[in-house]
């Protein structure tokens, strides 16, 4: 398959021996949504191509008939200079325990290099083999609860997609959603605070005399705080005419 033209170099993801068609098309899924495409599947339970991963799969379907068919684990990573196997247990194996996050950084920047790499998912009932892991160059481990560890087998890809997807995205962790308005500039902000003081005033707001100062201050204090928007501005001075109309 070529390569990913949307962000360069990716890993393969290998699916070993997976049982249900469901999960399948749910791992395809999984991979499209962070823009990976590179699929591997080894020895598929109930045959390939299958009907329930092709209608499981939705949109990301390309992936399914893209996908590298092999018969063995080793077959799947012959071409691959570093391959990760996730597992939820230790297996006795002395190898690097990453978690998703650092084992994505790690491909990254093992891809940028020009190497091949793969990461192995396990089949739903009982995951990945210690044969499949012993060929493995480091785990990934989720920290999950201890007591619940099992993940399924699209929620695996899914995680790991996601983390390989921040090491490449450049999406600021949080933005402003203005909804067709804008910040106000200090001018307006200080006129709000005049026509506050002035209806404050005339109700008799800033009592006794002699803390008039300090109330004031707070006032402006609070305004300069707050993100006002244009239409916030609006608001509030419409709310103050209203509330002096008599009825």
């Amino acid at each position: 398959m070529a390569e990913n033209e949307w962000q360069g170099p990716q890993p393969a993801f290998v699916l070993v021996r997976p049982q249900m068609g469901e999960n399948i098309g749910a791992a395809a899924r999984a991979m499209w949504n962070f823009g990976l495409d590179r699929m591997r599947v080894v020895a598929p339970r109930d045959g390939w191509p299958n009907e329930r991963a092709v209608a499981m799969a939705s949109g990301a379907g390309r992936l399914l008939d893209q996908a590298g068919l092999f018969k063995s684990t080793a077959d799947a990573i012959a071409d691959c200079n570093y391959v990760f196997a996730t597992t939820a247990r230790h297996r006795g194996l002395t190898k690097p325990i990453m978690t998703p996050e650092r084992a994505m950084q790690h491909a990254r920047a093992l891809l940028d290099q020009g190497q091949k790499v793969a990461v192995l998912f396990g089949p739903e009932r009982a995951g990945l083999e210690n044969d499949d892991i012993a060929r493995a160059n480091a785990i990934i481990s989720v920290p999950v609860n201890p007591e619940f560890s099992s993940l399924n087998l699209g929620q695996s890809v899914l995680l790991t997609s996601y983390e390989w997807r921040r090491q490449i995205d450049a999406t600021p962790p949080e933005v402003m959603e203005m909804a067709k308005t804008e910040f106000v500039e200090g001018i307006e902000i200080e006129k709000l605070g005049d026509h506050f003081e002035q209806r404050l005033g005339e109700a008799g707001f800033f009592f006794p005399e002699t803390k008039a100062d300090g109330m004031r201050q707070n006032l402006r204090n609070m305004w300069a705080r707050l993100p006002l928007t244009r239409a916030d501005v609006q608001t509030l001075h419409g709310m103050l005419r209203q509330l002096l109309r008599k009825p």
